[in-house]
């Protein structure tokens, strides 16, 4: 059996970690270790979602996981075929409302989690302080950059990029404008908004 040590990370890396890895080898257990209860929580969730059993117990430094196929899959009630592209329309470089500061490392760690994931979306649009993630200086550029090497066509506003003044130090991706972006969403099948 397979061993991740994922106890000196804190989420996503366990999940993203754990569910490469079942990707990868279905029909193998997996044991994974994980240093607090979040992760514990969100690896078992992710696990029975995709259809195994969770054992857990405790052990120096965390939690140790033993993940086995054969539970049922969770149940998905948005089951239907989604008609159209899937847009992911970032309005900030922040996620969330609150601390500035949380709110950068979430939108960091969300847009690593999404160039990890399988199923990637069709399109990225970035407007206001968002297009600053698509610039030089980004703490974000490997994960834009894993995302259009994937196929996934990431635009930034010109008009916002004008208005910051960081139109020049443009690094991943191309420019629109709104009348694009608005198009795009009334034609999309999902919209997701970080």
């Amino acid at each position: 059996m397979k061993t991740l040590d994922c106890r000196d990370f804190t989420c996503p890396h366990p999940v993203v970690e754990a569910r490469k890895q079942l990707i990868a080898e279905p029909e193998q257990p997996l044991q994974v270790l994980v240093g607090d209860e979040v992760a514990r929580e969100n690896v078992t969730r992710m696990a029975a979602s995709m259809g195994f059993n969770t054992k857990e117990v405790a052990v120096e430094g965390g939690f140790s996981l033993t993940l086995e196929p054969g539970g049922e899959t969770a149940s998905n009630s948005n089951n239907a075929t989604i008609q159209g592209k899937t847009i992911v329309y970032i309005g900030s470089n922040q996620m969330g409302q609150g601390s500035e500061e949380l709110g950068l490392v979430l939108m960091k760690n969300y847009l690593f989690t999404l160039a990890e994931l399988t199923e990637q979306p069709d399109q990225i649009f970035l407007v206001n302080s968002g297009v600053k993630l698509t610039c030089q200086g980004s703490d974000v550029l490997e994960a834009l950059n894993t995302l259009a090497c994937g196929g996934v066509d990431i635009a930034s506003c010109g008009l916002c990029l004008d208005y910051f003044e960081i139109k020049e130090d443009l690094r991943i991706g191309r420019i629109t404008n709104m009348l694009e972006i608005a198009e795009a969403q009334q034609q999309a099948g999902r919209v997701i908004k970080p």
